[in-house]
């Protein structure tokens, strides 16, 4: 029986993979920035925003999922089936930019972090995280970097642990929890769209469908006609991978804006615009376990984030022209797809040197991905209900809605963002 058992608990630790990887991811550095800003700002009345979004996220990444699983293709060469090639040129170009961008800001964010914690000037570790994880990106193969991201996962229950430390007030964070609080001021607005853009990220669809490819040639599918389509089993159990890798995430965002909130907020230190002021505003108030604990994380989450942001634009150019891809390739093999992932890293490393703000940085990241998202929503539900193309599997009716719900919500956020 007990063996039965520990049978079971492996099989559902070894289904977890391409989902578990890309929600962990969505907690960036940049992210975490972005949630200790509205914790901070607002308090505990966004909280709810978790159970908005994790639905959310969870319909869009299962249905990017579902494309690469039953096409055999990433998300970029399911697209190139249906849109003109210069529509995917600019969508390649948009992911490039806005991802640099936000490896630029996170890798800033984790230098600051081993700054505060070894006193060793940030720049050095700037330059150390960035030609660290490029060339361990390129060095190691698929099924090496996959078990490498799982386990990185880990990193973000410092998050956790730090708002157990805090100890809240767990009756009033439980009311602003389940009552939602409608944003009542222009921070209130610009918070909740900074959530929502910051959760549903553009080089997450592109990541989700490649890691379906990598993980079908890593099982010895290594031709197109292989790869097509997916068995109810296969497609149950990545439905499970999402659910848990999005719940995940958006658990992980749900204590960090309390943290933030219950410390920060409370102690009236509003003003925050980085992870590392966030970080030092913590120290005294919540103590050096929950300091560490908050400073350490934002390595191990940028570990996590940066190849999935450098790797994504690699995979929209290489299906966009057509280029030899993959992680499970040699440099040799693939020289395009990497690259586009190296240059992608020497720019965010170049914007530490430039002293280019990387909360403004951000602020554009915003803009590109608050543009790019909603339409490139448009084009995934397109191939998605397209039942040729989807070899006879075509994302369900449910599916289908929440995913256009999700569309109207970004294009009224990108409206918001401007208008704000």
């Amino acid at each position: 029986m007990p063996r039965a058992k520990s049978s079971t608990v492996r099989k559902f630790f070894a289904n977890l993979g391409p989902g578990l990887i890309t929600g962990a991811a969505d907690d960036d550095p940049s992210g975490v920035a972005t949630y200790t800003v509205a914790g901070a700002q607002l308090g505990t009345s966004l909280l709810w925003t978790a159970f908005l979004t994790w639905p959310l996220m969870g319909a869009v990444q299962f249905m990017c999922a579902r494309i690469g699983m039953v096409t055999g293709r990433g998300l970029g060469g399911a697209l190139r089936q249906k849109l003109p090639r210069w529509v995917l040129i600019t969508i390649a170009f948009a992911l490039f930019g806005a991802n640099s961008i936000n490896v630029g800001s996170d890798l800033s964010g984790m230098a600051d972090a081993a700054a505060m914690l070894t006193g060793i000037n940030s720049h050095l570790f700037v330059v150390i995280f960035g030609v660290g994880i490029a060339y361990w990106t390129v060095r190691c193969r698929y099924h090496q970097i996959a078990t490498i991201l799982k386990w990185l996962a880990l990193c973000l229950f410092a998050y956790v642990i730090t708002a157990f430390i805090v100890q809240p007030d767990w009756s009033t964070i439980l009311r602003q929890t389940f009552i939602p609080s409608w944003p009542k001021n222009h921070d209130a607005w610009e918070n909740l769209v900074a959530i929502l853009g910051t959760t549903i990220s553009p080089y997450l669809f592109f990541w989700q469908a490649s890691q379906e490819v990598e993980h079908e040639k890593a099982m010895g599918r290594r031709m197109l006609v292989q790869r097509e389509g997916a068995t109810q089993r296969e497609i149950n159990n990545r439905k499970l991978d999402v659910g848990i890798g999005t719940f995940f995430s958006n658990f992980v965002m749900y204590f960090i804006i309390l943290t933030a909130a219950v410390t920060l907020h409370t102690h009236g230190v509003t003003n925050i615009e980085t992870s590392k002021q966030a970080a030092e505003a913590l120290h005294p108030l919540a103590g050096s376990l929950a300091y560490v604990l908050y400073t350490g994380g934002l390595i191990g989450v940028g570990l996590l984030a940066i190849p999935t942001l450098t790797g994504s634009a690699a995979y929209a150019f290489a299906e966009t022209f057509t280029w030899r891809e993959g992680l499970d390739r040699s440099f040799k093999g693939a020289r395009p797809f990497y690259t586009v992932l190296i240059v992608s890293t020497l720019v965010g490393i170049a914007m530490d040197f430039l002293n280019i703000n990387p909360v403004r940085a951000l602020f554009w990241t915003a803009v590109i991905n608050g543009v790019l998202a909603p339409f490139l929503l448009v084009a995934i539900l397109y191939v998605a209900c397209d039942g040729k193309l989807m070899n006879g599997q075509p994302s369900s009716m449910l599916s289908r809605g929440v995913v256009a719900v999700l569309t109207i919500l970004m294009f009224g956020a990108a409206i918001g963002m401007f208008v704000l």
